[in-house]
């Protein structure tokens, strides 16, 4: 039996939100990375990279979250990067560790709302492994 099922505890949508990073302990006047999500919940963020990141690196992030006027500011703690299949990036995953509660809040409240027809990942159709 295939069991395929979600074991996350929070919900994740896969979306495209510009995000601006550096690392924590970079100078405030280096400039920031900019790239979009692949994904992302209440409590972390996964996004494509251009170069290796070190994994529990801590990030300064900034998401541009659509029809707010300001940025959601976090600082993020890198959890694992993977080389992409194709193409020199990598595919870095993160959860936050210091976010504004307001920041949270409004985090929440956008991924609790983006419809899961609007997630491209969710209507990739699922091996059916049954009749082998």
């Amino acid at each position: 039996m295939n069991n395929n099922k979600e074991r996350r505890k929070y919900k994740r949508v896969s979306v495209h939100i510009p995000v601006k990073y550096r690392a924590l302990n970079s100078s405030p006047d280096d400039p920031n990375i900019s790239t979009v999500t692949k994904n992302i919940s209440e409590r972390g963020i996964r996004f494509r990279a251009s170069e290796f990141i070190s994994i529990a690196t801590r990030l300064v992030m900034e998401m541009d979250v659509p029809l707010l006027n300001k940025p959601i500011k976090a600082i993020s703690k890198i959890a694992w990067i993977q080389k992409t299949p194709a193409g020199n990036d990598y595919e870095v995953g993160g959860y936050f560790l210091e976010m504004a509660k307001k920041d949270k809040e409004i985090i929440s409240e956008y991924v609790g709302n983006v419809d899961y027809k609007d997630d491209p990942e969710q209507d990739k159709p699922k091996k059916d492994n049954s009749s082998k």
